[in-house]
């Protein structure tokens, strides 16, 4: 039976701007409602049509394509109309690519709102094959004048569309209960009759449910910006605009069937098919030459420079280059007969030029690297033979997929590469990959509150609930978080935030880009996807990573790799101060380096790739990987998989020859297997050991055994059951017994799970070990240049600074005369701390710090700093960082008599800045003004009252400025005491070795936060620091209600509790048992006090002194002694004077600064 009715206008939740439901769930429910065929009319885009393809092809419902633009018409005086365009045919569907492309550019050239999507009337002119157009209804180009009875302008757009789209153009009818509806119908169907122009009814679809309306309004307000109670905010939608039945919209429309009748003509009318299953490979430039002939070319000349650069200075056997001439010709084969040649020569092209412009490129990533093509032709730089790696995992041709380059560039150079490319192949060939944003659990908890209207920290207490752990929903956390449980029963208001919140929880919110994909087409994008454009006018697809691959093009992976930004800044400071001869080149470090090793069996390996982690660092030290395999096996090893299932230990014990090394196992082994596992001990660890066993015990090509591995891996029954037999029979037939292959397919089938790609483990390896063997040999150089990649991190820095003390580094403190924005390294290999690591200086205030320096040399004071730095750069928030963080403690000043100048210093240099601009107007006559009656600043300094801070004032301002303590410490002055009271651990010394035991621990409070658990009892943390180090503090409810009144920011403690180590996060934790302050731990454990008079203090007034001093706290147990020193005779006499106090800080400050610091002695024996 024919249908009555198809709803030819609705907008999924990729409109962004309105829109509810995914074009999966709009498509169910057009199934669910019967239906034959549905119209989604997005507004300006196509971001999910092709999803809605698929999802209509697998439900069997015919997809009608369409999209909502604004008009702009010169009969409207730049007023914009709505507008609704439908493509039956192929030639619409790309029509309609054609004007949304337009329509994004010419958002930027809009004097309209940048969220106008606008097509100019005149291009439908152009466009106008294989498109309906509907006409917008009241809303649309003449809606209003045909209302108002303006006819003049309703008839010269009804004769623009009668020319031109005859047969294509609909009156389009609503009835949602918005203002105007009536009244144009009833004019619509009069000049529906008076001109011959058939009428459609839609109902311009936003949500599936009458009672989403709320929600989608809030939805709208979120995108708006504007809270749905304000008066600002203006809904355009009603709540009628729900996906009605069949039978809903005959009633509604009864009194004209034939709005109804035409929906149905016109979904009879509209068949777009999308073809798939096709590639579209770039067309690369080979001078004439056939395309896989060039490439045979290039890889033959490549083999020639490799094997010469592997074996130089001796003579290649002719064994040696048949086994690569072999590989390389069985390769080219694969890839000629598969028609991938370009796919080749185009990552080739782009990975040499960027080699060639010193763009640091990483050697290989993922399964591409077992190809010795990519090898030779250099965009990969680990050899696949010298590795055993398989060609296979890469590209079969008894599988059929695209092959996959990764390719990891340097992280700040990475978009000159695909500038390049875009240059190279066109601007109109190549984009990056569209992404969307989704309203996550946390966020979208905060954007509703903000719609309702609620304040921030009402909203704000109850996102912060919600745990950032990836994938985490809504569902989840109310399902775990007890607090937020808690509150959702308890509030109505917080329970209707979370119960909106779920109904929005990823929707789409927008767009981005992907982080390295970009494609290159064969001819204009256009042909193929939508594009828009970013904030830089490059170009972006309309369709994801998903839906570029159905329409059939290729991804190119540009990935940033940080790691390679930091060898590359690092080898730069290396050959800096080498010769030519002697500089240093990754490509050509041995493999071999037993410095290198010996600092990887010590697992010191911060900042080293893949090896940084405290899993991998206690992996490593029961390990002891002592060569470059090892390393290749560590990045395998250290996953899920192998962790819990034994494998590691296994693997560990075999290398130390606590268990026997069989191959694979002690009872069903075969010494063909040997050549395969022995780098493994004779575990099977890579899934190349998969395919190579298949291979050698029945007889399976390397291609066909890659089948078998992925039918192991996806765990596929009725697959496994047909493998199991071919694998056995084929065993047999070569003479191995049916008990044993049966044996070792089941161990096959349960390593295979756990077992690694070694093509990518390799390649990763191989920058793992280039970090490694950089630090182990450049260690200042090394860590400079980690510390340049996290210079605006300072709490990355304070780890990275940690580990070169360490390492024995010196380290030269931020200084106004020697510091760059960055980290450097002097030719004494001292780090001179850069200055952009100083929070509130940015680029540009350092490059004019600098600039400045070059002309005058060196600063000699803050006047000199005032006068020859452009005053824009130069202000009192800015000097006082640099003061604060120590970079002006060269100028010989306390840093409190430095910041107490700043007022009158930038009052006397922009006089003196005047004065010197307006001399040098004058006909360029001398400088009027003496420069050193600016400098006499000796009055200002003269006139302070104190000459310094005390140290923890000091500490607290520098930590301020670089995000910790580094030059001062708040604790440094007691550290010999608060090392005895721990037994001499520090911060720094925690390690697995003392996971699970109870220690004693001293620092200071940086940070407090507390949560409660679902018995509603509080939990403090702390981040506990005693300097540079710090550990997180858990302080429970009974040990925080005893000793809450010393929790407080910045009191120094001594805690004792339990180290444990989070798996998770890789981090440890004390669980607090008992804390003491500094005065508690005194008193408990100090035997006496010893003072030192010195000869010049040595009078009644400094023992008056003394004695009021003491008078208060003489009330204690704790003898205090005194000595006189005399200078002279170098010796010591015992003042007649006795005290028994209580120690105080108070009385040990005032004491220090009274006798002088080393004047004052605790002693504990």
């Amino acid at each position: 039976m024919d249908p009555k009715f198809i709803h030819l206008c609705v907008r999924s939740d990729y409109s962004i701007t309105s829109g509810l439901y995914t074009p999966r769930e709009l498509v169910n429910k057009t199934y669910n409602l019967n239906m034959p065929a549905i119209g989604m009319v997005d507004y300006g885009n196509f971001y999910g049509a092709i999803k809605f393809y698929k999802s209509c092809y697998s439900m069997g419902i015919k997809p009608i394509f369409g999209v909502k633009f604004k008009l702009q018409s010169d009969l409207l005086n730049n007023q914009l109309s709505n507008i609704n365009i439908l493509a039956y045919n192929n030639v619409g569907y790309h029509n309609l690519i054609i004007l949304i492309s337009k329509a994004h550019q010419k958002k930027f050239q809009s004097i309209y709102s940048k969220n106008d999507i606008i097509i100019c009337q005149s291009w439908l002119i152009q466009y106008k094959e294989g498109l309906i157009i509907l006409s917008g209804g009241c809303k649309g180009d003449f809606g209003k004048y045909l209302i108002q009875g303006n006819y003049k302008i309703v008839n010269s757009f009804i004769d623009f569309y009668r020319k031109y789209f005859p047969q294509a153009y609909y009156l389009e009818v609503t009835r949602t209960n918005r203002e105007y509806e009536e009244e144009y119908i009833y004019h619509a169907i009069k000049l529906s009759m008076c001109k011959n122009i058939p009428i459609v009814a839609t109902n311009d679809v936003c949500f599936i449910n009458k009672n989403d309306f709320s929600i989608h309004d809030i939805r709208v307000s979120i995108y708006q910006g504007i809270p749905v109670n304000s008066e600002k905010f203006f809904s355009h939608y009603s709540q009628e605009q729900f996906m009605k039945s069949e039978q809903e919209m005959c009633s509604l429309f009864s009194d004209i069937p034939e709005a109804l009748e035409n929906s149905v003509i016109i979904a009879k009318r509209c068949n777009v098919i999308i073809k798939t299953g096709k590639y579209f490979l770039p067309n690369f430039p080979t001078k004439k030459m056939n395309v896989r002939d060039f490439l045979v070319l290039k890889s033959v000349e490549g083999l020639k420079n490799r094997l010469e650069t592997l074996y130089s200075n001796q003579e290649i056997e002719t064994s040696v280059y048949k086994k690569y001439h072999n590989r390389l010709f069985y390769e080219l084969d694969i890839i000629n007969r598969m028609k991938f040649p370009e796919y080749f020569l185009v990552v080739m092209e782009f990975v040499q030029w960027a080699k060639s412009h010193n763009i640091p490129v990483g050697p290989g990533r993922g399964s591409g690297a077992g190809s010795l093509v990519a090898y030779v032709l250099k965009i990969t730089e680990l050899d696949p033979l010298a590795f055993d790696l398989l060609f296979e995992r890469f590209l079969n041709p008894e599988r059929i997929s695209m092959p996959d380059f990764d390719i990891d560039f340097c992280m700040d150079k990475r978009d000159l590469v695909i500038e390049h490319v875009s240059q190279f192949y066109g601007r109109h060939h190549v984009a990056q990959i569209i992404t969307f944003g989704k309203m996550s659990a946390k966020a979208v908890v905060r954007d509703v509150g903000r719609a309702l209207g609620y304040p921030y920290g009402f909203i704000n207490n109850i996102s912060k609930l919600i745990p950032l752990d990836l994938g985490m929903t809504l569902k989840k956390s109310l399902s775990s978080k007890f607090e937020l449980i808690h509150l959702y029963n308890k509030d109505i208001e917080v329970k209707n935030i979370i119960d909106i919140s779920e109904k929005l929880e990823g929707v789409i919110k927008n767009i981005g880009k992907h982080a390295g994909g970009i494609v290159i087409s064969p001819k204009s994008l256009i042909h193929f996807t939508p594009i828009q454009y970013d904030s830089h006018n490059m170009f972006i697809t309309q369709f994801d990573k998903d839906d570029i691959d159905y329409v059939g093009l290729l991804k190119f992976d540009f990935l940033g790799l940080r790691t390679l930004t930091v060898i590359h800044e690092a080898l730069k400071m290396i050959n800096r101060f080498l010769v030519k001869k002697k500089q240093v080149h990754l490509n050509k470090i041995s493999l071999y380096d037993q410095k290198s090793f010996q600092l990887l069996k010590q697992a010191q390996t911060t900042a080293v790739f893949q090896l940084e982690s405290y899993g991998m660092k206690d992996l490593i030290l029961k390990l002891q990987p002592d060569c470059f395999e090892d390393i290749i096996s560590l990045i395998a090893l250290f996953r899920p998989g192998p962790l819990q299932s034994g494998m590691v230990d296994n693997f560990i014990n075999r290398k130390k020859g606590k268990e026997v090394i069989a191959y694979p196992d002690i009872r069903w082994q075969h010494k063909s297997l040997k050549p395969i596992l022995k780098s493994t001990y004779g575990i099977i660890l890579y899934q190349e050991q998969v395919m190579q066993i298949a291979q050698v015990l029945s007889g399976y090509t390397l291609s066909y055994s890659d089948i078998l591995l992925r039918a192991m891996s996806k765990k596929n029954i009725h697959e496994m059951m047909k493998q199991r037999a071919y694998f056995q029979i084929s065993a047999y037939k070569n003479g191995i017994p049916k008990k044993l292959s049966e044996k070792i397919f089941d161990l096959l089938e349960k390593f295979s799970g756990y077992g690694f790609n070694k093509s990518h483990s390799s390649a990763y390896a191989l920058i793992s070990y280039q970090t490694l063997w950089i630090k182990s040999n450049y260690p200042a150089q090394f860590m400079a240049a980690v510390m340049n990649s996290d210079i605006d991190n300072s709490d990355k820095i304070r780890i990275s600074i940690r580990e070169c003390f360490r390492m024995r580094l010196k380290i030269i403190a931020p200084n106004i005369n020697d510091s760059n924005y960055f980290f450097t390294v002097n030719a004494n290999n001292e780090i001179i701390y850069g200055l952009g690591a100083i929070r509130g200086i940015g680029r540009s205030v350092c490059d004019a710090i600098i600039i400045a320096r070059k002309k005058l040399k060196s600063f000699s004071s803050l006047f000199d700093l005032c006068i020859y730095i452009d005053n824009k750069k130069i202000n009192k928030r800015v000097l006082e960082k640099l003061i604060f963080s120590g970079a002006l403690d060269v100028f010989k000043l306390s840093r409190f008599k430095l910041v107490n100048l700043i007022p009158q210093v930038l009052k006397l240099s922009n006089q003196y800045v005047h004065s010197r601009n307006i001399n040098q107007l004058i006909l360029f006559k001398p400088l009027l003004c003496d420069v050193e009656k600016f400098r006499d600043v000796n009055d200002i300094q003269d006139s302070l009252q104190f000459k310094h801070w005390s140290n923890k004032i000091q500490s607290e301002f520098e930590k301020d400025a670089l995000g910790f303590y580094f030059i001062t410490n708040p604790i440094s002055e007691y550290i010999d005491e608060l090392l005895y009271y721990t037994n001499g651990l520090k911060i720094k010394n925690i390690s697995l070795d003392y996971k699970n035991k109870v220690v004693k621990i001293f620092g200071i409070i940086s940070e407090l936060r507390s949560k409660f658990t679902k018995r509603s009892n509080k939990v403090v943390f702390l981040d506990f620091i005693d300097g540079i180090d710090q550990i997180e503090v858990m302080v429970l409810n009974n040990v925080f209600s005893k000793y809450q009144d010393i929790l407080n920011k910045g009191n120094i403690l001594i805690i004792t509790g339990l180290i444990i180590f989070n798996n998770i996060n890789k981090v440890f934790r004390l669980i607090a048992y008992s804390i003491l302050e500094l005065d508690e731990a005194r008193n408990k454990y100090v035997k006496r006090i010893i003072l030192i008079v010195s000869t010049d203090l040595y009078n009644h007034r400094t023992l008056n002194k003394i004695d009021y001093i003491l008078k208060p706290f003489n009330v204690g147990t704790i003898p205090l002694i005194m000595y006189y020193k005399n200078e002279h005779l170098k010796v010591y006499s015992k003042i007649d004077k006795s005290y028994n106090i209580i120690i105080n800080e108070i009385l040990i400050s005032q004491l220090k600064r009274l006798l002088g610091m080393k004047n004052v002695y605790l002693k504990f024996d």
